[in-house]
C-alpha cells in the first residue's frame, strides 16, 4: 500500500476588501503598538527630548537676532518642522526595525504563516508606524504649544499631512527592511536617505531664502511637502503649492505601496 502524505491546504484567495482577515490585521497592528509602547523611553521619550534639544540649541544660538519669517517668530516657524521631522523619522524606524529584527531572529515566519494577505501585512506594520507618528505628533504639539504659541490654522491639512507622512515613511521602512540583509544596510538607508531628506526639507528655514536652484532641488524632496503642509495646518504659512504637495505624498504612498505589496507577495528576501 502506498502511503500518501497530507499536503497543506492552499491559502484561500480573497478579494481586495471582501472576506478581509480583520482579526489577524488588528492583531498585527496591536502587536506593533505594544512593541513600541514596551520600550517607550526609547521610542517616544527619546525622540521628544531630541526635538526639544534641537529647538533649544537653535533658540540659544540665534538669540535676539532670530529672524521673523512671513510674520512668524522663528520658534513658531521652526516648531512644526521639528514635529514633522520627528514623525517621519520614527514612522520609518518603527516599521523598518520591527521587520528587520524579525528577519534576523528568524521569527518572520510567525507573520508569514498566518492567513494574512500582503495588503493585510502592510496594513498591520503601517498601522503601528502610524500610531507611533500620531502619538509623537500629539505629544510634541502639547509640549511645544506654550513655547511656540502656534494655533491650528487648518485642521484638515494638519491631519492630512501627519497621516500621509506616517504612512509613507512606514511603507518606505518596510521596503528598506525587506531589501536589507543586516542591520548595517538598514542603518545606511537611514543615514544616507531618510536623515538627509529630513534635514534638507525646510525644517529650519524657508526655502525662499535659498538660491533658485536650491529651491527647485528642495521641491523634489517629498519630505518638504509633508513639512510645508503640516506647517500650513498649524500656522497658515506655506512655501509651496499645498495641493501639489498632497498629491505628491499620496501618489508616492500608492506607488511605494504597490512595490511593497509585490515584494511581500513574491516573498522577495523574506522566504527562502
Amino acid at each position: 500500500m502506498i502511503a500518501i502524505e497530507p499536503t497543506a491546504a492552499p491559502r484561500p484567495r480573497r478579494g481586495f476588501l471582501g472576506d478581509t482577515n480583520w482579526i489577524g490585521t488588528w492583531t498585527l497592528i496591536e502587536k506593533e503598538i505594544r512593541r513600541f509602547l514596551k520600550v517607550w523611553t526609547q521610542t517616544l521619550a527619546g525622540p521628544i527630548c531630541s526635538a526639544l534639544l534641537f529647538l533649544g540649541i537653535f533658540v540659544v544660538a540665534v538669540g535676539p537676532s532670530a529672524p521673523v519669517i512671513s510674520d512668524l517668530p522663528f520658534v513658531t516657524f521652526m516648531a512644526p518642522g521639528l514635529m514633522m521631522m520627528t514623525i517621519v523619522q520614527n514612522a520609518f524606524a518603527n516599521s523598518s526595525s520591527s521587520l528587520m529584527i524579525s528577519k534576523i531572529q528568524g521569527n518572520i515566519v510567525d507573520v508569514l504563516m498566518p492567513p494574512l494577505t500582503p495588503l493585510e501585512m502592510i496594513t498591520g506594520y503601517v498601522g503601528g508606524g502610524l500610531a507611533r507618528g500620531l502619538v509623537l505628533g500629539l505629544a510634541l504639539g502639547l509640549i511645544l504649544w506654550p513655547i511656540a504659541h502656534f494655533h491650528v490654522h487648518d485642521f484638515g491639512f494638519l491631519i492630512l499631512h501627519m497621516v500621509g507622512a506616517s504612512v509613507l515613511l512606514s511603507i518606505l521602512g518596510l521596503i528598506a527592511a525587506i531589501i536589507a540583509e543586516k542591520i548595517d544596510h538598514l542603518a545606511a538607508f537611514t543615514n544616507f536617505v531618510v536623515t538627509p531628506l529630513a534635514f534638507l526639507s525646510g525644517t529650519f528655514y524657508s526655502i525662499h531664502r535659498l538660491p533658485e536652484w536650491l529651491q527647485v532641488l528642495c521641491q523634489v524632496n517629498p519630505i518638504f511637502y509633508m513639512i510645508d503642509g503640516f506647517r500650513y495646518g498649524l500656522t497658515g504659512h506655506a512655501d509651496g503649492h499645498l495641493w501639489v504637495g498632497a498629491l505628491v505624498v499620496y501618489g508616492l504612498i500608492a506607488v511605494l505601496g504597490l512595490i511593497c505589496h509585490r515584494m511581500i507577495r513574491t516573498g522577495y528576501k523574506l522566504k527562502p
